[in-house]
């Protein structure tokens, strides 16, 4: 599981649906839900993180090994 700190939204979103398998957003609970083009989730994300003045705390799980090379790519970059 990885922790990110979304500044991006935008770009975040784009590297999360270029995916091939799922990427689970993972909540307190520990429930898991997919946003990989979920796109009335990823409004729902949109939205919070304009709420939360374009900042945006999120876990994700993303269990194939190239998608979480992606990922963390787009965070690389992002940070």
């Amino acid at each position: 599981m990885m922790k990110l700190r979304i500044l991006d939204m935008k770009e975040f979103l784009k590297a999360v649906n270029e995916c091939t398998g799922p990427v689970y957003m993972v909540d307190s609970d520990g429930r898991k839900e997919n946003i990989n083009n979920e796109y009335g989730i990823q409004a729902k994300l949109q939205a919070e993180y304009q709420r939360n003045r374009k900042i945006l705390s999120l876990c994700l799980e993303v269990p194939t090994p190239a998608d979480y090379l992606n990922i963390v790519n787009y965070y690389v970059g992002d940070c």
